[in-house]
């Protein structure tokens, strides 16, 4: 696999000019080295310092989420925004699979149905096929699909590999992302109302830059 930089040399020395204004701006830190590749990447996605102050690692979650790339996990997902943003050979590399169900017909039916969501009942669907276990989880939009992998987590004894939880909103985003706080399981949490699926997209891409090292 390659080294998931920039393929041009103009285009490398943007990126590592971008960097190392952010390193620079950002100064003094307590996040473990491999934790600030994945903050610095998602400041550089979003040009937005504050997650500095929003970002929260489980003690373990680069390690998880880096070993679970190279044993190519699935990836679950809430949105087909993230499915998109994700570089697929570099995922195919490692034998990784992207998943999102939250426009299949028997979702949307069975959240009609159950007066539920359709983030909620992917997330259900993802555990009847039994893809969560082991699985990296990247929510980027949808609070109730985070609540749901936490309820499946405490109550069904589901064991994802990593939760990434960034999803971004008013209502239930900041709670849910508190509530992920408090598994068991590796998280990466922005902390609050901020977050998106572009979060949930560089994320991913640093645990895969990271995957590529050795020290990782």
């Amino acid at each position: 696999m390659n080294d998931m930089r920039q393929m041009t040399a103009l285009g490398r020395s943007i990126e590592d000019g971008s960097f190392a204004i952010i390193d620079h701006e950002a100064g003094a830190h307590d996040f473990e080295p491999a934790e600030w590749q994945v903050v610095r990447r998602v400041i550089h996605a979003t040009a937005d310092f504050e997650f500095k102050t929003l970002m929260r690692f489980h003690p373990d979650a680069v390690r998880a989420g880096v070993a679970a790339l190279r044993s190519g996990c699935p990836l679950l997902v809430d949105v087909k925004m993230i499915a998109a943003g994700l570089n697929e050979e570099r995922l195919s590399a490692y034998g990784c699979r992207v998943h999102s169900f939250i426009s299949d017909e028997d979702v949307i039916a069975t959240a009609k149905a159950n007066n539920s969501t359709r983030a909620v009942e992917a997330m259900r669907k993802t555990h009847r096929l039994n893809l969560l276990n082991g699985a990296i989880v990247a929510i980027g939009n949808a609070p109730t699909a985070l609540l749901e992998v936490a309820r499946l987590i405490r109550e069904e004894a589901a064991k994802p590999a990593l939760v990434i939880g960034v999803p971004v909103g008013f209502v239930s985003a900041a709670e849910s992302k508190d509530v992920t706080l408090e598994l068991p399981t590796p998280f990466i949490v922005a902390q609050g109302r901020k977050g998106g699926s572009p979060i949930a997209v560089a994320i991913i891409h640093a645990l895969l830059l990271l995957s590529t090292k050795e020290s990782a």
